[in-house]
């Protein structure tokens, strides 16, 4: 233990007080001394969590978090609601990006909820899905997690349409992707617990997984043979390997794969970029 000026052992509280007051100049030095603050107790540990996620999202992009082109579910403006509701109540999502005559084409964004007069109302022949469209924003893949919330908040806006370099669909990226980022994972009555939401295809040898992953999930999408008699998730196994909970942006080669940390707190892995070679 620290000693003050007259000899005497400083207290915890002396301590915390004594590194604030010599003003941190960065983040690593800021979580050291929250961390501290947990380890004594004096922090809630799930409040620590939810500090180190605003503090990740900081220094996180759109990219990281953002549901590939692939895997989103679009209405096509050209349907009838005949045609494009059983996708709708399917999906169970409550915004859906409408494109036009291309797919690259985003022309609006449909919320569930204004299809809700199709119930009571037998005349879909006369829908215009035109007329039932929100204004789609468009983002490129390089913005900052926490810049996007700040839009999201001020613009009253759950949906951001990603776009890439050359200006083409990338993907999208929801309010509540950013906000699982900070508080972990949200799941609603709809959310299940399948493959194709744990593993999503980023490029074209690399793939944003959930830590959670169980590991025959893993060994049955990319056909490998990770043992699960001593850890159950895929971030088991990664964090076994660094030896330590790793940080973000830590990397680690595991048979013909590495794993790359996108998204970590205090307690856990969360999310891994991992890439085939």
């Amino acid at each position: 233990m620290s000693e003050d000026r007259s000899g005497q052992p400083r207290s915890w509280f002396g301590r915390f007080a004594q590194a604030f007051s010599d003003e941190p100049k960065t983040r690593d030095e800021v979580l050291t001394i929250l961390r501290d603050a947990a380890e004594e107790s004096v922090l809630d540990q799930e409040a620590l969590s939810i500090i180190e996620g605003a503090i990740q999202v900081a220094e996180m992009q759109v990219r990281d978090v953002m549901i590939p082109r692939s895997q989103m579910v679009v209405v096509d403006a050209e349907l009838t609601p005949k045609e494009f509701l059983p996708l709708i109540i399917s999906s169970a999502h409550s915004r859906f990006p409408v494109i036009g005559e291309s797919p690259d084409e985003v022309i609006g964004v449909l919320l569930a909820k204004d299809l809700l007069p199709l119930i009571i109302d037998d005349g879909q022949e006369e829908f215009d899905i035109y007329n039932k469209l929100r204004k789609a924003t468009f983002i490129p893949e390089s913005k900052r997690l926490n810049i996007l919330l700040k839009e999201f908040r001020a613009n009253r806006n759950h949906m951001a349409i990603v776009i890439d370099e050359y200006g083409g669909i990338a993907g999208l990226v929801t309010i509540e992707d950013v906000l699982e980022q900070i508080v972990g994972e949200i799941e609603d009555e709809h959310d299940v617990d399948e493959d194709e939401g744990n593993i999503r295809l980023f490029d074209d040898n690399a793939y944003i997984v959930k830590a959670l992953t169980e590991i025959e999930d893993f060994n049955e999408y990319f056909n490998t043979s990770f043992p699960d008699d001593e850890f159950d998730t895929i971030g088991g196994i990664v964090t076994h390997r660094f030896g330590h909970l790793p940080r973000k942006d830590e990397e680690v080669s595991i048979q013909n794969f590495t794993f790359k940390v996108l998204s970590s707190d205090n307690r856990r892995i969360r999310l891994l970029q991992v890439i085939r070679k």
